[in-house]
């Protein structure tokens, strides 16, 4: 290996590069190319520390994914019907195309009996919105001794929008993700109707605080769901750190808004006493809620493992502890998917034996850092881990909240959070809602609208409607 007589580095002088040409062409070479090593690792950006957000760091510098050989091809298999769109229950219009010469050699035709049918549905050309003169008649009433006049049930009172402006604009922005921006443009370049940001913002808190009921009932529908699902994620409120909290099953989803990220937000949520089944993560707040039983996400530990095993120390008896870990949790999820293969007794045995397991794992002394950190978690949580293997219905992870959680966090990446907390509410009660609908299978644009008539023309909001039974 060659070997250099003086240090490279940026005290060189000239003097020192003229002792390493007199020792060869060798040293030179060997020099230059350790000069050149040194600047490429100066200009190479730092390696992102494992706090920092996946959407901060350089794709460059993101490790490659090992993708595994995929198990099936994608796609139907063969001899799987074919899908296309249904002929449509109506016809608008025909249009008749016949050639007047061929299109390949532009010879004459000679006409035939002969004709095939195709089906456009398309969005008409010129989108004119319907502007309707109400002509709202007051009448002397004797008995009130005044002029009364009826109610309008096609817009808020004092708008000139309509309901189903109204009711769409808040689709596209609470359930869809578009931004205000985005829908304006969209409204007044595609359909023709002039808006403006903050009108429709005002409506928003206007259609927010008449649905107000709906997200009530939501609330007291969760807490009395067999089980409930829950996540939180970061949001912000005029440029501050605030927290979206999600609450939900396979019928419902109800977001929440708040300051907080520990037990103060969750006590607005749970106003009573939790009769269900609570699965969440192992974030600290939720142990402050009182509920008949929990199922902590065993997906979370295995994270947690394989955290640990890319950033952390794991050495010393780490590998050991990680082993059992993931052994003792494999056991058990397969136990549940093979817990009709099994007699009751069979079943009993062994769903006691992984609990005489996970006593043992605790009370060994381990001495990793990492392993004794994560034996104070399962202490913590040791009957919270394998509920599901005791109670049908209830899975071993927390994906239906981070599922649910997903789309909000979409809506955050587009639009920044809010800017006010009349904002925050505005946008925790129409995700609700609109979420709900969508999971219950119910139109959002006509199911919001009828209600919003209702209230109109009653002063009374029906209740949210459940799942139609034909639905499944």
């Amino acid at each position: 290996m060659t070997t250099l007589e003086v240090e490279l580095g940026p005290d060189l002088t000239a003097a020192d590069a003229e002792r390493i040409v007199d020792q060869g062409r060798e040293a030179a070479i060997f020099a230059i190319l350790e000069l050149a090593r040194r600047l490429k690792e100066r200009q190479r950006p730092p390696e992102p520390s494992p706090s920092t957000p996946s959407g901060m760091v350089a794709p460059f510098q993101k490790p490659a994914v090992a993708h595994s050989k995929r198990k099936k091809k994608p796609g139907a298999k063969p001899g799987h019907a074919g899908a296309r769109r249904p002929a449509p229950e109506r016809i608008d219009r025909t249009v008749e195309h016949r050639a007047s010469n061929c299109p390949d050699c532009g010879g004459p035709l000679t006409q035939c009996q002969e004709t095939r049918e195709r089906f456009i549905e398309d969005i008409p050309e010129n989108l004119k919105p319907q502007v309707t003169q109400h002509v709202i008649h007051r009448d002397w009433c004797g008995r009130c001794r005044r002029q009364v006049e009826p109610k309008v049930p096609d817009a808020l009172p004092g708008s000139s929008l309509g309901n189903r402006v109204l009711v769409l604009s808040a689709f596209l922005h609470f359930c869809l993700g578009n931004t205000l921006g985005q829908i304006v443009d969209v409204f007044n370049f595609h359909l023709l109707l002039k808006l403006t940001p903050g009108g429709l913002v005002q409506m928003w808190h206007r259609l927010a605080e008449l649905l107000f009921a709906w997200y009530e009932q939501l609330q007291h529908e969760a807490l009395d769901s067999a089980v409930l699902h829950a996540d939180e994620s970061g949001w912000r409120v005029d440029g501050k750190t605030h927290w979206l909290w999600c609450f939900g099953n396979a019928n419902l989803t109800f977001y929440m808004i708040d300051r907080c990220r520990g037990g103060p937000a969750l006590e607005k949520f749970f106003i009573d006493e939790f009769s269900g089944i609570l699965v969440s993560d192992f974030w600290g707040a939720y142990n402050a809620v009182e509920c008949a039983l929990r199922q902590t996400c065993l997906v979370h530990l295995l994270r947690d493992l394989e955290h640990v095993e890319k950033y952390k120390n794991s050495g010393g008896d780490w590998p050991a502890f990680a082993k059992k870990l993931r052994r003792l949790i494999a056991d058990a999820i397969r136990l549940r998917k093979r817990e009709d293969s099994f007699s009751e007794q069979t079943y009993a045995s062994r769903r006691s034996r992984l609990t005489d397991r996970l006593i043992e794992l605790i009370e060994e002394p381990w001495t990793s850092l990492e392993a004794r950190r994560l034996i104070k978690r399962l202490r913590r949580h040791q009957n919270d881990l394998f509920t599901f293997l005791d109670q049908p219905g209830v899975p071993f992870e927390n994906n239906l909240a981070e599922r649910a959680i997903r789309p909000a966090v979409i809506i955050r990446k587009n639009s920044y959070g809010n800017r006010s907390e009349q904002g925050a509410d505005t946008q925790a009660i129409l995700m609700s809602i609109f979420r709900t609908l969508k999971q219950r299978q119910l139109d959002p644009l006509d199911t919001v609208i009828d209600a919003v008539r209702n209230y109109l023309t009653t002063g009374r909001l029906p209740p949210l409607p459940a799942k139609p039974a034909s639905c499944g």
